[in-house]
């Protein structure tokens, strides 16, 4: 996406007016071949040529202005329609017995075009209007209504009508479609800022109010303090109201967008090896491949994130003493990355009761980046035998590195 969130919209309909652009065409030469093969029949034949001629010329002039809805104004849809009621009704003036046997029209079935275009722009009730229009002028036309004059009236209005109301429907659903990834692509911005608060701002309060705890006097009232902005924060980040909004590279805020997306957009690859060997340390044990563990800039960063995450969780809930193994397994389809420990293990239940509380370290941390790189994230934990969080994350094409299909 070019380093960019965009929701892309098509237009549903857009095919429609395509494909009446071409019947246009098309019925044109068959109105004209029409009136070529049957020119004897015309008792004043110039009164067809001239309105043939009218038009082709009125076809082939207005074609882009049928190549989608905004280019076909109702100015535009009336002209049109009136140009089709004017062939009917000048039938029986190049036809003497157009009356008496039925045939076809002037324009034909190219009539049906000008119905489909109020069809396609209004939805069905545009399209019952100019067919009910158009079945006036063709009794009008014939004096009287006979049988296949009202059958060709009346596949007119139905097909007309239905295909106004599934234009109708197509524009709801896309409406609908457009509202959902909107909602989708903002809900995802929001998760990565709440990762960013909780890898953080919320790491650092959580640990002020540890220490100020254990140090008391006015330290204790700092720590406090830093609890409960520590909770108000976890709320606001669970409540879903973390604002969204960035601060462009000139400074400017108010950008929709994120310049870096999280899930990264760099072509190039790095090293998840050399992400992770910081880490490493006397209670921490780093197993690692021979060769580079490549991924996307982006993902690599991720992932290491999120492991970051789960050593932090080793550091605060299985104790001081406890050691903690990193194992990088390089696959052919995807990157594994297991961080184990040796602490007391997660009660049942213990996840779900921090989710509710708005401590979503696993929930977004680990969970959230994963998802988001199409990846996944298995946490295993018996109480007293320690935690196991493996998480997999797919490799990419080295044309597509930094995002995830």
């Amino acid at each position: 996406m070019a380093g960019r969130e965009r929701v892309v919209r098509m237009s549903v309909e857009q095919p429609l007016w395509r494909a009446l652009t071409a019947y246009r065409v098309l019925t044109l030469v068959y109105a004209v071949l029409l009136a070529g093969l049957g020119r004897e029949k015309f008792e004043r034949p110039w009164v067809a040529v001239v309105f043939l001629a009218v038009l082709a010329v009125w076809t082939l002039a207005t074609l882009p202005r049928v190549a989608n809805a905004a280019s076909c104004t109702r100015r535009f849809l009336g002209t049109d329609l009136t140009v089709a009621l004017t062939g009917v009704l000048l039938t029986p003036l190049a036809d003497f017995d157009a009356q008496r046997v039925d045939g076809p029209t002037l324009p034909s079935i190219w009539t049906a075009g000008s119905v489909l275009a109020f069809a396609l722009k209004g939805g069905w009730r545009w399209a019952a209007f100019a067919s009910t229009l158009v079945a006036v002028a063709n009794i009008i036309e014939r004096g009287e209504p006979s049988e296949d004059t009202f059958h060709n009236v009346v596949l007119v209005w139905v097909a007309s009508i239905a295909i106004g109301y599934v234009v109708e429907v197509a524009r709801a659903s896309e409406r609908t479609l457009a509202r959902a990834l909107e909602i989708e692509a903002a809900t995802r911005e929001r998760e990565r800022l709440a990762r960013d608060i909780h890898d953080s701002v919320l790491q650092v309060l959580a640990m002020v109010q540890r220490r100020g705890t254990a140090l008391g006097g006015e330290a204790a009232e700092l720590g406090r303090m830093a609890g409960e902005q520590e909770v108000a924060l976890r709320t606001l980040v669970s409540s879903g109201l973390v604002p969204t909004t960035r601060v462009s590279e000139d400074g400017a805020e108010g950008a929709t967008v994120r310049e870096a997306d999280a899930g990264g957009t760099e072509s190039a690859e790095s090293d998840l090896r050399v992400m992770l060997a910081p880490h490493a340390g006397s209670r921490v044990t780093f197993a690692e491949p021979g060769a580079p563990v490549l991924l996307a800039a982006g993902a690599a960063r991720e992932l290491a994130a999120a492991v970051s995450a789960a050593l932090d969780n080793v550091r605060m809930h299985a104790g001081p003493d406890a050691q903690a193994w990193i194992l990088v397994e390089d696959e052919p389809d995807a990157v594994i990355v297991t961080v184990r420990d040796d602490g007391p293990g997660i009660p049942e239940g213990r996840l779900d009761q921090a989710e509710g509380e708005g401590r979503l370290g696993v929930a977004l941390s680990i969970r959230g980046r994963l998802r988001d790189l199409g990846g996944t994230a298995e946490l295993i934990s018996v109480p007293g035998q320690g935690t196991e969080v493996e998480m997999k994350v797919p490799k990419v094409s080295r044309g597509k590195a930094g995002s995830v299909r």
